[in-house]
């Protein structure tokens, strides 16, 4: 199946200017079938300003992202601020062509950037079967909890939407890379670039990661860029085979 990322600079609380933006990047690559990933809070940035820009599930950026899957003939993967009930979530949202629409809200909130104060946490893991794959969701600062993305038996990918700042960008490839290995599974990481109102700055680093730690795409720091690979199956399943590390892994409760 082929995976395709899209590392993008991100115009801070402009929706339309940053679904337009993908747009144009998604039209010059032109991917078709497969799975498209965007970056966390694509549309707006990681702003702790929610309540001005958070929409609905039936909001624009929703219904852009069906279409877009819908025309595409792919499923589209991206995170976004969503309002309800009064509280705000920061929640990637995965739309399958057929107009089917899952979502995670991120359980692990950055407290040193004061999310936890004004998104409420997911506490609900999600993985989702598509085509040939499971895919368990995550979003960013999931990434440093292995526990939590652990695979328990049921994921194939595992797939991380961030704003990633490139002060820790080490820590990013690096854990990419040991989530695919003690998962033995692939691992999408989304990434955005540029620089936020605050002078946090972004290099991206997107990349696709194999099940033995390899590197089968990636992008050009610090610049946008849409690039693909292949995920196989045969493959994935040739080396479980051979190497069943999975039989050897302690048993454990989320509590």
């Amino acid at each position: 199946m082929k995976a395709t990322i899209v590392q993008s600079g991100i115009k801070w609380e402009d929706r339309n200017a940053n679904i337009a933006h993908i747009s144009s990047l998604l039209d010059a690559e032109s991917p078709r079938g497969g799975l498209v990933v965007l970056p966390e809070m694509f549309t707006t940035g990681f702003t702790m300003n929610p309540a001005p820009v958070a929409e609905g599930m039936d909001g624009p950026t929703v219904r852009w992202m069906m279409e877009r899957s819908a025309t595409g003939g792919y499923a589209l993967c991206g995170s976004v601020i969503i309002g309800e009930n009064d509280r705000f979530f920061n929640r990637l949202i995965f739309v399958t062509p057929d107009g089917s629409v899952t979502f995670y809200d991120k359980r692990h909130l950055h407290s040193m950037s004061g999310e936890h104060e004004v998104y409420s946490r997911g506490n609900k893991r999600v993985v989702i079967p598509y085509r040939e794959f499971s895919f368990n969701l995550q979003v960013c600062y999931d990434l440093r909890f292995p526990v939590w993305s652990r695979n328990r038996g049921d994921t194939d990918v595992l797939i991380y939407s961030a704003n990633w700042p490139v002060v820790r960008s080490t820590a990013w490839k690096a854990l990419l890379v040991a989530r695919a290995i003690e998962n033995q599974c692939y691992v999408i990481g989304v990434n955005r670039v540029g620089v936020s109102p605050d002078g946090t700055a972004y290099t991206g680093d997107s990349a696709i990661i194999g099940p033995k730690g390899d590197l089968l795409a990636s992008l050009e720091p610090g610049a946008d860029g849409v690039t693909s690979t292949v995920l196989s199956r045969e493959a994935l399943d040739k080396y479980r085979d051979e190497m069943p590390i999975w039989r050897d892994a302690d048993a454990f409760s989320i509590l």
